[in-house]
């Protein structure tokens, strides 16, 4: 860190921080387009403070995340808690999928490369699990000082005396906040979930018939693919499947499908695909990004962003793709 005799913080060492604190703000807001408002404004108020910076009272990261956090707490105050579509209701018994709700109700996906710094695959595995979907809507249910407690101490792994610097509180309310955090997690515990790895030829094997299946429009194959109890949801819709024979009924009794491609990325710390469907002229553009969560090395749940194609460059997925693929 480019830090002179006198404690003054060089401009570039705020931006390198940048990718932390989209991972700190993502995990508070549930929310991509909010996460970038949030980090500017973390980093705007910190260009005009960084006069007053002292780095003999706080390291340079617990300020930065000082200010994040109350950019973040203010701009939960009256939001909409943000969400699944298991977490709305009972599954669906039929194929209607009823009205879209507002965009702010659901949790949003974010690319790996935006949310990933570390270097260590143990750390890499831990930060996989704190940014899935599942744990994001999970953090959701919190309150945003319960949620601010529990990212800051279970998952950044910041002392009892740096948080309650940062929640400008005391240590002994940050640790029942944190405790209050833990024990509503506890009860409604996460669903554990495979560890995408490249090197699994089981799993790869898997992640290849599925998209094979899926471009072919092959329900049947398709059906030995899921877990028996796999979800599937479209957000911005509340409806969902439970089960791998409501899903395949629902994909056999639709030609929607048919003619799409599937692109792979990494969403979420899990398996990601860019979506495409043909236009009137048949080249295929992006229409939906899709999450796959495996487990037992079977597809245990399916998450299909309706219309989130204008975000397919921040995966990296092209904007078209001229043809199928060989096979």
């Amino acid at each position: 860190m480019s830090v002179d005799s006198t404690g003054t913080v060089a401009v570039e060492d705020l931006e390198a921080h940048r990718a932390a604190l989209t991972g700190y703000c993502y995990r508070l807001l549930g929310s991509a387009a909010d996460t970038d408002d949030a980090v500017q404004e973390t980093l705007i108020r910190a260009y005009r403070k960084i006069d007053s910076y002292d780095s003999v009272r706080a390291k340079l990261t617990t300020w930065l995340h000082k200010i994040a956090t109350n950019v973040c707490i203010d701009m939960l105050r009256g939001a909409s808690k943000r969400a699944l579509a298991t977490d709305l209701g009972p599954a669906a018994d039929g194929s209607d999928l009823g009205a879209p709700l507002p965009s702010d109700r659901f949790v949003e996906p974010m690319p790996d490369a935006r949310l990933f710094g570390v270097t260590d695959p143990a750390d890499r595995v831990v930060a996989r699990e704190t940014v899935r979907l599942a744990f994001i809507a999970a953090l959701q249910r919190l309150s945003a000082q319960q949620r601010a407690a529990l990212v800051l101490r279970d998952v950044l792994r910041f002392s009892a005396r740096e948080c309650a610097e940062i929640l400008d509180t005391t240590e002994a309310s940050v640790n029942s906040a944190l405790q209050r955090a833990r024990t509503a997690l506890a009860a409604k515990p996460v669903e554990p979930a495979d560890l995408v790895d490249p090197a699994d030829d089981d799993q790869q094997e898997l992640l290849r018939s599925y998209v094979a299946a899926f471009e072919a429009h092959d329900v049947t194959r398709l059906a030995t693919l899921l877990r028996d109890d796999a979800t599937s949801s479209m957000p911005p819709f509340a409806w969902w499947l439970h089960g791998a024979s409501r899903i395949t009924e629902a994909m056999a009794a639709s030609d929607a499908c048919a003619g799409d491609r599937l692109l792979p990325t990494a969403i979420n710390g899990s398996v990601g695909f860019g979506q495409y469907r043909p236009d009137d002229d048949g080249v295929l553009r992006p229409f939906a990004l899709l999450l796959l969560e495996l487990r037992d090395n079977r597809v245990a749940h399916i998450v299909t962003f309706l219309g989130s194609g204008d975000r397919f460059a921040e995966f990296g997925l092209p904007e078209r793709v001229d043809s199928r693929p060989e096979r």
